[in-house]
């Protein structure tokens, strides 16, 4: 089958994913919180940014690589962390790794995945980041840095935009609970999408592995809210400041909005800054990241990461004009990986080069470099 002739841009990917998953699963992958604002501001941001087309410039190669973080890498994209991969799509934190090391761009695996460090590191590349969300007992805290870093992971990911649990009210109307639980409601969901059906009967129902080993070493969890809230704190700069000391490589902190906080960041030395506004899952009145962008840009020499409504080339370019550093997709791959199966981050790359490509050509940018003299301002 030619991908590219029915797949030839992430919305069918979205579109036969949501034909594939069972529909809390989807409400799951694709809503954000509240009336979803942020999530429409992110897109409606994006396009407001544009490009002067170029003309007479003759032949060029549009050269989409990138180097970052001391690696370099095809394309400045990828796989950012999404909790609960394994939900939607079984093996999904396996497949993706193995898709980041393929295709050597960075993998992330979340706190709340499916699959632990250790299970995943016969499979990681030589770019695995591990996201945390901050364990507020230093034991369990120092024992899941000991882990990742045992397992491979050599980049630390603090996410800091998430001090306390959002509400997600989409998410909650299709009747999905934490942890879930195959209710008679659910179940019809299920039986409507044998494709995933099976593969959950061959895997297993999902669960968040590394979390739910550490509940039994703290007591008084409630029944009615799953261990990963329960177990986390929300950070402050001395607990920042706590992992600094005691991660020996790279710490990124994710989450990052505000400009004034950057220089602060900087100086603590963290490696990296990813503008975030977790997608619109956890904050309805928040900018947008591309946004926030420029103000952030200006306030540090850092390099910065941006996600948040990012879909195709196009915007990748938009982020890069504007002072990324580099691109990460979590719905993105998810939307890939649910519509093909290991094959889906692969072809989603290639989409996204190509669309980079050709939108290069358009502006007469050869390097990532350029883009910045061909946007609109």
């Amino acid at each position: 089958m030619d991908l590219h002739a029915t797949y030839p841009a992430l919305s069918d990917l979205r579109q036969k994913a949501q034909a594939r998953l069972p529909k809390f699963v989807w409400e799951y992958l694709d809503s954000a919180t509240g009336d979803e604002r942020t999530k429409a501001r992110n897109r409606a941001k994006l396009d407001e940014i544009l490009f002067l087309p170029s003309i007479l410039h003759g032949d060029i190669a549009c050269d989409t690589a990138v180097h970052f973080l001391g690696a370099d890498h095809p394309l400045p994209v990828g796989i950012a962390p999404v909790g609960m991969s394994g939900l939607i799509w079984p093996g999904a934190e396996q497949m993706l790794a193995e898709a980041g090391k393929r295709l050597n761009i960075p993998f992330c695996l979340s706190t709340v995945a499916t699959q632990t460090p250790d299970d995943l590191a016969p499979h990681i590349g030589d770019h695995a980041w591990f996201q945390l969300y901050p364990p507020r007992d230093a034991d369990i805290r120092r024992d899941i840095l000991q882990r990742a870093k045992a397992a491979g992971f050599t980049t630390l990911v603090l996410t800091v935009d998430v001090p306390v649990a959002s509400r997600r009210e989409r998410q909650v109307r299709s009747g999905l609970t934490t942890p879930p639980r195959l209710t008679p409601r659910l179940l019809a969901q299920v039986a409507r999408r044998p494709s995933w059906a099976l593969a959950i009967l061959r895997s297993g129902m999902p669960r968040m592995r590394l979390i739910d080993e550490y509940a039994g070493q703290v007591t008084g969890l409630s029944s009615t809210a799953h261990a990963g809230y329960l177990l986390r704190t929300s950070p402050d700069w001395a607990y920042l400041q706590w992992l600094r000391d005691h991660w020996d490589g790279p710490l990124l902190v994710k989450g990052v909005l505000r400009a004034e906080d950057a220089p602060r960041l900087e100086a603590m030395g963290v490696d990296a800054l990813w503008i975030s506004n977790h997608a619109g899952r956890q904050f309805d009145a928040a900018p947008a990241t591309i946004e926030a962008l420029p103000a952030i840009r200006a306030a540090t020499s850092l390099p910065l990461i941006l996600d948040s409504g990012v879909e195709t080339g196009l915007d990748i370019l938009r982020a890069m004009a504007l002072g990324a550093d580099f691109v990460m997709l979590g719905r993105g791959f998810h939307y890939a990986l649910a519509a093909l199966g290991a094959k889906g981050p692969d072809h989603l790359v290639d989409i996204l080069r190509q669309d980079m490509q050709a939108n290069m050509g358009q502006i007469g940018a050869a390097s990532l470099a350029d883009l910045h003299t061909c946007v609109v301002t």
